[in-house]
């Protein structure tokens, strides 16, 4: 189904000529509240990059900066429209790059963060220049808040890029969901809530995510706005730069506050989702949603569904569904869902319902009708009420 329209700016295409130079780090003036990383950080402009504000230690430390390509919200050129947030990432060894000049204007493009990323590893590879040798190009991070996280959508499969993250964001239309199926790399998702107009679009994103990618969703209940303006970034600040740690830096320890049934994340004012996270690789941890029940139907039918809550809340739940077929292909699928008393559907993924409370038919969309045998899709949904006691049964069309 088409999404709710979230944001105006249009993710475009641009390409900027490249110069030389850098202008002197900026200790802006909001730098009297100390960051809370152990490199105090500013942000400086490169005539090699224009149109950017690059945000770093003001002493580069020893260790090698991890990259962190940044679109801000609306797709503004203001690179410092989110800068407490980016100083604050900085500050922890970072080196984090916004599309946009620093207080500028206009818009920005998703080919931005490519030229941010194309001039990180240049810099990197430079002799005589300030970051020869300093950067970890092989630890590259993209991220954006509501249309900047549609350019970073934009660019995730650049091949260079090792992990997503997305703010308060979600892809506006269908037609766009290539971008999700094309994902190879963990991604994160940090939401302003139910309140967040960006927030359907998200769950709807989070529900088409290719099976087995590494995954985590937080919702913080600040809406759209997020917490970026207040000291340190705020709470969207400190869990960035946590995940970012972990995803960068490897740190463990960090990385704790995302997996598991016992997360750091977990139990707290964040409303949490995972799927397939490990800390080490290993198997994955237990997600902190409730235990899943399979509701299995029969498999005479050529096909066989099962379905399972994925979270549940006062007042609302989201549930999945697999489908799978049997000992033959299938051409399409057709599951019979049987909703609790009270329960409606508000929104649905991969798949296209026929009403939306008590009996409700789902059909297969054209993408994913044609399961060879013994193969899965899958459909998710959104609804009130409870989701718990719902029964599948799946027919082969």
């Amino acid at each position: 189904m088409r999404k709710r329209s979230i944001i105006g700016a249009v993710v475009a295409a641009a390409v900027a000529p490249l110069c030389a130079g850098i202008m002197a780090l900026t200790m802006t003036p909001s730098a009297a509240v100390a960051d809370s990383g152990p490199y105090p950080a500013g942000y400086e402009t490169s005539t090699s990059l224009p149109n950017h504000t690059i945000y770093r230690p003001g002493t580069l430390p020893s260790e090698k900066l991890p990259i962190f390509v940044w679109g801000n919200g609306g797709c503004s050129a203001n690179g410092t429209s989110q800068l407490n947030f980016l100083r604050e990432i900085a500050s922890h060894g970072f080196l984090a790059i916004a599309s946009g000049s620093p207080n500028g204007s206009g818009s920005t493009t998703s080919q931005m963060l490519t030229q941010s990323i194309d001039w990180a590893v240049s810099e990197n590879n430079r002799q005589g220049g300030k970051y020869y040798g300093r950067l970890d190009t092989g630890k590259i991070a993209v991220g954006g808040f509501s249309c900047g996280g549609l350019e970073a959508y934009a660019v995730s499969n650049d091949s260079r890029v090792t992990t997503t993250t997305i703010f308060s964001s979600g892809l506006l239309n269908d037609a766009d969901d290539y971008q999700l199926r094309r994902l190879t790399k963990p991604i994160a998702y940090f939401v302003g809530g139910p309140s967040d107009i960006a927030y359907q679009n998200a769950i709807d994103d989070w529900g088409k995510l290719p099976a087995g990618l590494p995954a985590f969703m937080g919702n913080l209940n600040v809406g759209h706005g997020g917490t970026y303006g207040q000291t340190n970034g705020g709470e969207f600040g400190r869990v960035a730069v946590l995940y970012l740690k972990w995803r960068l830096k490897g740190d463990t320890s960090a990385g704790a506050n995302f997996v598991g049934a016992g997360c750091g994340l977990c139990g707290t004012q964040w409303q949490i989702q995972q799927k397939n996270l490990t800390l080490d690789g290993g198997t994955p941890s237990p997600t902190p949603t409730p235990t899943p029940t399979p509701t299995p139907s029969g498999g005479p039918q050529g096909c066989s569904a099962t379905y399972s809550v994925q979270d549940q809340w006062a007042g609302g739940f989201v549930a999945a569904v697999n489908v799978t077929a049997g000992g033959t292909a299938i051409n399409g699928w057709r599951v019979a869902l049987t909703l609790p008393g009270g329960a409606t559907i508000t929104s649905l993924w991969n798949g296209v319902n026929s009403g939306t409370s008590g009996a409700v038919t789902v059909t297969n969309q054209s993408y994913n009708g044609r399961l060879p045998a013994g193969q899965s899709t899958n459909f998710g949904f959104q609804g009130n009420g409870t989701g718990a006691g719902a029964t599948v049964t799946c027919t082969a069309v």
